[in-house]
């Protein structure tokens, strides 16, 4: 039986102007994408973010690019009323739609 799932990364990203195009960044990544408007880049931004999860995913290369690029596995703790507040704009969600086989139990297919 094949089950689909979609999962939302939220990354942060930033926005500059550089003449006529707008630059779109998520710097913990290192990828970068443009557009004419400041929507499009970041559209762009999103698609190419969605291609780079697929592409480790693919290649089983995920767990290896992301300790590269500094991330750890994390405790979560409860939000304290001291958490620094995060602006909207500063983060995109990165919608990964991933199907599932599962053959036999305990085995996972993506």
């Amino acid at each position: 039986m094949i089950k689909n799932m979609v999962m939302e990364i939220k990354l942060p990203a930033k926005i500059i102007k550089k003449s006529k195009w707008y630059v779109a960044s998520c710097p913990v990544l290192d990828i970068s994408s443009q557009g004419s408007t400041e929507k499009k880049a970041k559209n762009n931004l999103i698609e190419a973010l969605s291609l780079f999860f697929i592409s480790c995913i693919e290649h089983n290369t995920l767990d290896a690019v992301l300790n590269e690029c500094g991330f750890k596995k994390a405790t979560i703790y409860p939000a304290s009323p001291k958490s620094p507040k995060i602006k909207k704009e500063d983060y995109v969600n990165v919608p990964l739609n991933l199907l599932s086989a599962k053959s036999k139990i305990g085995s996972c297919h993506v």
